[in-house]
């Protein structure tokens, strides 16, 4: 994505209602409301295997970090949310784990992380710190999944909180609705405490920017920001600012992106301060490596600005700055900063017309009902009672269902017309056989 757009934004929007937030407390049993009024859920309507643990650290930690679920058993294990409102609406989903030495080995495990049959990252648990991963994107079916697997012996993988929100359809709009965005850093500059769900109704989670002595903290004049902004930053971030101590001085952006070239998505917000007299003018520019890469930015008492840049491939190497334009009296100025990495293109999923067949199975045997997430995706972590083939649509070829405590009659499962295999043995079904078996094209071994 060598191609990128530029963008200042200064445009009304209207928001829609929340609908379909959700924070799940992994190993825990009750419901309750953090400091920011968020409703939490324990997660045994979630899921029904692994093993709840409480963390012995004493470090002081939010509630939902107390507690966690470890999975010791499969290849891969998911929680799954499913709700009409999800289905081609934009979502935030964010997870957190925090290692705690639950189990008393002082060693903090490695594993893989995934969403919706996607791959998203592998998690590195902190041995005393929380670790949290957020996307945005557009689901493709009503069911969210976050999954994770084991990939080094003897580290097992484990959840401490799961968050979804719903987001308004016109946020982050300048991405191909096919991709995710992973964020890599979100801050609000001079703000002294975290900004959240109290503040933003998105529940976006804005971190208090570190200042070493080298900027100045502003605060603005005006109590009341207009934010008429598609992306919705809350009006608290715009009540204070970092600026530089004079206009020779710029400010540069941290990213937290890899030390490998991946295509990014940045927001930058802005709001002036104070009213400038006739004598002042703010203005600066975004320079990338050394160079001018936008237009003059000039911040707008009262209101909120936002610079957005997307599809632009950079690094960790890659120097992001805001420097003061030549005409301008006072130096560069921002308020909170957003960034982010682009996924490769999002999965469709495994063949639906399999997804069709193993429901079913699902439906009559409720042993299999705990198996959740997508069947096939991503390779090599499949559900462990199947085969699939390794396409990009994958098709189920075996089920691998012997000895799994089966009972009662089979349902029909024709639509998985990709079978090849098909293993019933040591279980109590009972009737006749039925006929579709003898329909499937490719069976070859019952």
């Amino acid at each position: 994505m060598a191609a990128y757009f530029l963008f200042l934004i200064i445009a009304a929007s209207a928001f829609s209602t929340i609908k379909a937030d959700v924070s799940i407390d992994c190993g825990g049993s009750e419901v309750y409301a953090d400091e920011y009024s968020n409703g939490w859920v324990g997660d045994d309507l979630y899921i029904q295997h692994g093993e709840s643990f409480v963390v012995q650290s004493t470090k002081s930690v939010d509630r939902a970090m107390t507690t966690l679920r470890v999975f010791t058993q499969r290849k891969k294990s998911c929680y799954s949310d499913s709700n009409d409102v999800f289905k081609g609406s934009k979502v935030l989903v964010r997870v957190s784990f925090f290692y705690g030495n639950y189990d008393g080995k002082s060693s903090p495990p490695s594993f893989d992380l995934q969403f919706d049959g996607n791959h998203w990252t592998t998690v590195e648990t902190s041995s005393d710190e929380v670790v949290s991963y957020e996307a945005i994107y557009v689901p493709k079916l009503d069911t969210i999944s976050v999954c994770v697997s084991q990939t080094s012996p003897n580290m097992f993988p484990f959840i401490s909180a799961i968050e979804v929100r719903n987001l308004d359809s016109k946020m982050y709009g300048h991405l191909d609705s096919n991709r995710a965005l992973m964020l890599t850093r979100r801050v609000a500059y001079g703000t002294k405490e975290i900004i959240r769900s109290t503040d933003d109704i998105y529940d976006r989670i804005w971190v208090p920017a570190i200042n070493k002595g080298d900027f100045t903290v502003l605060t603005s004049d005006e109590s009341i920001i207009e934010v008429s902004l598609d992306d919705g930053p809350p009006q608290a971030v715009f009540q204070n600012a970092f600026a530089t101590n004079s206009t020779s001085m710029s400010i540069t952006l941290g990213t937290n992106l890899p030390t490998t070239e991946v295509p990014m998505y940045m927001n930058m917000y802005f709001s002036e301060v104070s009213v400038l007299d006739s004598t002042q003018k703010r203005s600066f520019e975004l320079y990338i490596d050394g160079k001018p890469n936008s237009n003059p930015i000039i911040p707008v008492y009262g209101a909120a600005k936002e610079m957005y840049l997307a599809n632009y491939t950079a690094s960790s190497n890659t120097t992001f700055s805001l420097v003061a334009s030549s005409d301008s009296t006072l130096p560069p100025l921002i308020n909170a900063l957003e960034v982010f990495t682009i996924s490769d293109v999002l999965t469709d999923g495994t063949n639906s017309n399999d997804v069709e067949g193993l429901v079913s199975l699902q439906k009559e045997f409720t042993v299999l009902g705990d198996w959740g997430g997508d069947p096939c995706l991503p390779s090599p972590y499949s559900w462990d009672w199947i085969n699939c083939t390794s396409a990009s649509t994958p098709r189920v070829t075996a089920l691998y269902l012997g000895s799994f405590g089966l009972s009662g009659f089979l349902p029909d499962f024709s639509s998985m017309t990709a079978l090849e295999i098909i293993d019933l043995h040591n279980n109590s079904l009972i009737g006749s056989i039925p006929d579709f078996l003898g329909t499937l094209p490719n069976l070859k071994q019952l």
